[in-house]
């Protein structure tokens, strides 16, 4: 007699896959951005603590998590060259589930914002939107190396700095906020360029027109630092010409430095980016802190 030792097929996902589906490493920069946004309000205090918690948790956990499950989901064939563990293309997340599991978090999402005030439920909307858009198709806008990226960089950076200062303020940010929100933004463009690079081989069969796969290592990694660069000059221009030189000269000390490691990082960019994500990257987004510091306490 013969016993068959093959394992079942998984019908439900664990917690594990589940958590691994929606990424929590990917979550720091848009709670980071909410918060710059909730520091640039000048409303962050205790008063406002639940919101703001309740922010963290929308901007990061639900609605960045949703957006990688949808990008996961849309992304099967490519994680299948890129990243065959990753939770769909292992089979850890079976069946529809991944699309079940991204469907379920924009509805959360949605629900959650509508009590968040309007332009937060606006600002919100527009990011479950585009998370969508990004992935699916027929849109999938991550086919273009300058619209995808583009995408990524508001909801990463901008629309969550939006979102904190309208959630804290019940109201429409003021413009100068709006104005260093966006261009942080901009400037965000260059580090989900850089972002691209890791998946290049299977972008390139997969047909997906990134910056990397269409101009090369070397081209590619000089528009991303010439964007983050040109980025934060305009914010240290910006800081100085409203008459806070102290704020303009932190971040371009901060700038300076990130220049520094843009040079090593050219000199191998398929080896070093990694490591400029843990560098400069995380110089960049001191910066943003230090700019909503500027606006909230200090005009």
């Amino acid at each position: 007699m013969t016993t068959d030792s093959k394992l079942p097929e998984r019908t439900f996902p664990s917690f594990s896959a589940m958590l691994a589906l929606i990424k929590p490493v990917t979550w720091f920069p848009p709670m980071w951005a909410f918060l710059c946004g909730a520091v640039s309000s000048s409303n962050l205090s205790i008063n406002t603590l639940l919101i703001t918690l309740i922010g963290l948790l929308l901007s990061g956990p639900i609605i960045c998590g949703m957006s990688q499950a949808v990008n996961d989901w849309y992304d099967k064939e490519v994680d299948s060259i890129n990243e065959p563990n990753r939770p769909i293309p292992s089979g850890k997340i079976p069946g529809n589930w991944g699309l079940w599991i991204a469907i379920s978090m924009s509805i959360v999402g949605g629900i959650i914002s509508w009590f968040l005030g309007t332009w937060g439920f606006y600002a919100t909307m527009l990011a479950i939107v585009c998370a969508w858009a990004y992935s699916a198709e027929p849109i999938r806008l991550k086919r273009s190396g300058i619209i995808g990226p583009g995408v990524v960089a508001l909801c990463y950076e901008g629309l969550p700095w939006f979102t904190g200062v309208a959630i804290l303020t019940s109201g429409l940010p003021p413009a100068d906020i709006i104005f260093v929100a966006a261009i942080y933004a901009f400037g965000a463009f260059g580090i989900m360029t850089l972002n691209d690079f890791k998946a290049i081989e299977g972008d390139a069969k997969m047909g997906i027109r990134s910056l990397p796969v269409v101009l090369g290592l070397q081209a590619a990694g000089f528009v991303a630092c010439s964007v983050m660069v040109l980025a934060q000059m305009v914010i240290i221009i910006f800081f100085f010409y409203i008459n806070m030189p102290g704020f303009s000269a932190a971040i371009c000390a901060l700038l300076i430095l990130q220049t520094l490691a843009m040079f090593k990082m050219m000199k191998n960019p398929k080896e070093l980016v990694p490591w400029y994500n843990g560098t400069g990257v995380l110089l960049y987004v001191s910066g943003m802190m230090i700019a909503a510091i500027g606006l909230g306490f200090f005009r």
